[in-house]
Order: C-alpha cells, then sequence, then structure tokens
C-alpha cells in the first residue's frame, strides 16, 4: 500500500531495460513506479490503481499507443499521459495530442529532461484538483446562497439583493449575529455578472491587527519577519469578483483610510511594496455593530459613507417568526439524512414560540443537535431549547403585584391584553408593537382565549 501522497506512475513499454532504468531512476518515498510490456497489461493495471502519470509508447506488440490514450482516459480522467517514442514525426505527435496526450517525448532523451517532464505533469494536475475543489465549493455556495422565506421583511431583503446584484456599488448589509449577512453577500455575488468569479471572504475580528494589512494587501518577501515569500492579498486574490468584509466595524482605525483609498482609486500596495497595482473588485461588508455611533471615534465617516451606498438590514429572526417553518425545512434538508424530515405542526410551534436570539445560526445548532443526540422517527428540537423567557416580554411582567413568580404563558397572556387594549383592539399595530407577525398574534389569541 502507499503512503498517503505517494504518486503512483506507470511505464507502458515493451524495452524492459528502458522501463527498469526509468523505474530506478524515478522511484522514491513519493514516487512508485509500475512497469506494463503491453497495453493490455497498461490498461488492466489502470483498471485496478489510480494511476498519476503514464508513459505511454507509441510502438506496443499488441496495438499502437495512440490507441490506448482513449481507454486509459475513461478510466480516470485526470491521468497524465506522456507520449514517448523512438520514431518521432509531425503526424504521430498530431495523433498522440488528438487521443489525449499531455506531453511527447522522442527516445532517446536525458533521464533529467523526463523527470522534469514528469514533474510538471503533476504540476498539472494539481492545479487541476485544486481548480475542481474550488468549482466544487464555489457550486455548493451558489447552492446555499438562497434566502428562505416569504415574510414581508425576508421579502424586503430580497428585493434590494435583486438590487445590489444589478450595480457595481460597495453594500453594506447589517444585522445582529446569526442573521446570515454571510448568506446575503454571496446571494448579492452568485446574482450578479460576476458570478462565475471568485468570492473572496475574511472577517476582520478574527484576524489579529497587526496580519489584518497583510491580507488584505499582502506582502513582498522580507517585509516583515517571517515573510519568507510573496503572498497576494484578498484584494488580488478576488480581482474581477466580489470581496466580502465581515465585521468591518473590527478594522483597526490606522487602516481604515488605506481601505478608503484602494476602493476609490482601485489601487493597492504591497506590504513593504514600492510599486501599485491595479485591481477591479466589488466591496461588500457587513457588520452586527452599530457603526453610527461610532462614527467620528473608532470609525471614520468617509470610510462609512463610502461602504454604504446600498444597505441592507436583516431583520432577526424573532422579528419574522412565519419565515421559521421554511427555514427549519431547508436546514434539515442540508444535514445528512433527513432529506425527507419534517417537523410536526406542535414543533413548529414551539420553535416559532421561541425568540431566537442567536437567530438562524442558532437554530441550525438546535437542528443539528436534535438530529445527533434524538432517537425515533420524529425529531423534537424544541427539548434542547434554552428555557429563558420570551425576548417580546420585559422581565417585570413575571413578577405579580404580589411578589409571586408567573408561568411564561400567563405573563405573555398579559402582556397580549395589555397592548390590546392600549391599541384599542387594532391587530395590525398590536403585532407590530409586540415585534411578531399578525398570524402568530392571531395564534396567540386563539390559544388564550382572548378577543
Amino acid at each position: 500500500m502507499t503512503h498517503a501522497g505517494k504518486r503512483t506512475l506507470l511505464i507502458i513499454d515493451d524495452e524492459k531495460v528502458f522501463s527498469e532504468t526509468v523505474k530506478e531512476y524515478l522511484s522514491s518515498e513519493t514516487m512508485e513506479v509500475l512497469t506494463a510490456q503491453n497495453g493490455a497489461q497498461g490498461l488492466e493495471i489502470c483498471s485496478l490503481r489510480n494511476v498519476d502519470v503514464v508513459l505511454l509508447d507509441q510502438k506496443l506488440p499488441d496495438m499502437e499507443g495512440h490507441r490506448l490514450a482513449g481507454p486509459i482516459l475513461e478510466r480516470n480522467d485526470q491521468t497524465k499521459i506522456i507520449f514517448i517514442t523512438a520514431f518521432p514525426s509531425f503526424e504521430s505527435a498530431v495523433k498522440a495530442l488528438r487521443a489525449g496526450a499531455h506531453d511527447y517525448l522522442s527516445k532517446p532523451f536525458d533521464l533529467d529532461e523526463l523527470k522534469l517532464t514528469i514533474e510538471n505533469a503533476l504540476r498539472t494536475l494539481d492545479l487541476e484538483r485544486v481548480q475542481q475543489i474550488q468549482n466544487y465549493a464555489a457550486e455548493k455556495d451558489r447552492e446555499e446562497a438562497v434566502l428562505v422565506g416569504n415574510s414581508r421583511a425576508i421579502a424586503e431583503v430580497k428585493r434590494l439583493v435583486e438590487s445590489a446584484a444589478a450595480v457595481d456599488a460597495p453594500v453594506l448589509i447589517t444585522g445582529e449575529t446569526g442573521t446570515g449577512k454571510n448568506l446575503v453577500a454571496k446571494a448579492i455575488h452568485y446574482e450578479s455578472k460576476a458570478s462565475d468569479a471568485a468570492f473572496i471572504s475574511i472577517n476582520c475580528a478574527a484576524l489579529p491587527e497587526g496580519l489584518i494589512e497583510s491580507e488584505l494587501f499582502g506582502h513582498e518577501k522580507g517585509a516583515f519577519t517571517g515573510a519568507v515569500a510573496v503572498k497576494k492579498g484578498v484584494f488580488e486574490m478576488a480581482e474581477g469578483g466580489t470581496l466580502f468584509l465581515d465585521e468591518i466595524g473590527d478594522m483597526p482605525v490606522h487602516l481604515q483610510s488605506k481601505l478608503l483609498s484602494a476602493i476609490d482609486d482601485k489601487m493597492i500596495r504591497r506590504l513593504g511594496g514600492t510599486t501599485a497595482k491595479q485591481v477591479n473588485v466589488r466591496i461588500l461588508s457587513a457588520t452586527s455593530a452599530d457603526l453610527e455611533n461610532t462614527l467620528g471615534k473608532t470609525f471614520r465617516k468617509d470610510l462609512y459613507y463610502r461602504l454604504s451606498v446600498v444597505r441592507i438590514h436583516i431583520p432577526p429572526l424573532r422579528e419574522r417568526r412565519d419565515d421559521i417553518a421554511a427555514i427549519s425545512s431547508f436546514l434539515l434538508k442540508r444535514i445528512p439524512g433527513c432529506r425527507d424530515v419534517e417537523l410536526p405542526a406542535s414543533e413548529i410551534a414551539k420553535l416559532t414560540d421561541y425568540p431566537w436570539p442567536g437567530n438562524v445560526r442558532e437554530l441550525r445548532n438546535i437542528l443539528e443537535r436534535a438530529v445527533f443526540v434524538q432517537k425515533g422517527s420524529e425529531l423534537q428540537p424544541s427539548l434542547l431549547l434554552e428555557k429563558t423567557p420570551k425576548a417580546d416580554c420585559p422581565a417585570s411582567a413575571t413578577v405579580t403585584s404580589a411578589g409571586g413568580i408567573m408561568t411564561l404563558q400567563e405573563a405573555e397572556k398579559q402582556l397580549i391584553s395589555s397592548a390590546l387594549g392600549q391599541l384599542s383592539g387594532n391587530l395590525t399595530r398590536t403585532a407590530k408593537a409586540l415585534g411578531i407577525s399578525l398570524s402568530t398574534l392571531k395564534r396567540k389569541l386563539r390559544e388564550y382565549s382572548l378577543k
């Protein structure tokens, strides 16, 4: 058995001396070399093993090499085939390349030249695999970038996302932690004309202050202790695409002017560099903080106004409770083994009543925990909810005039009744004042037999 990361080279050539010489030269702890004397043997090995590179002789005892290329690639389309022949001709080279060859060598050749050709083939293979992983991740991101729900609040967010996707202006996304600001940023990107370009995200609160500048703009070799090589920043990596700056409120003040300059001038300079580089990047940013209260203190006014040309606010989950059923169904379908699971109405009602201080992130956590810890055909995520008073209800409402403690239901009933009285029974205004949907209020009225 080969160890992790070991490459496999297959030599298909009827010249035993050549095959053994190459095998002895290239075999190492990182390279396993296999040999086959004809096309049938080579194809059998390719059927049983994952082969990275094939050295394929053009003239084999049982067939011409270019006729073997197709069957090899059918078994593994990532295998790199290097044709080798002692009778080079333009016609044979064209046949080899048309058959799917990565490269072409003529005998005799220097072993160092062969080694370099194989290394180039492996390098190409690695780059293709990285690209495939990136494409897969991007496709998953695209699939997940869905704003779920039909409430009036989320409908407004969807409208703003559609409008923001149609322009290149900077967008500031606000909302409490866990509301889905990253999701909104991805939705804007994947609905925009730059949807096939890169989407790069960086969390300004998660990086040490001393590393943020290097992450944003990159650095040159020797720019600081530990900078042993040139490194691109996220501005360069997002070229032609979207750069999402999460928790922008945590951006150090001394870097805010440099960020503003990069956005306005579309030019960046690597840390330790002497020349500026032009960049074409769409900027999206997000914050869970109230930036307006920090303007002129810890956040520059000019940067704030530049970032918030378009502003999208995501309401907390407690203000769009009607979306909880749809969001729960969407999230469950993305948990392995739960594609066909639907929560019973009783569970949806309990989830809808919960204040969700952690918003959609907390809901996802509760559902995933329920799937992990609960057995049986029906999930009961409500059993995992924190037993805390409703966020809608003031703490004082749970204390009676006699000093006793009301139940949560009694306090809620009293609060709804009081609100109805103050607003002359107007259901729409009462629901808005309580921070709940009209349908939730009507359900509560039936539940508590209130008129």
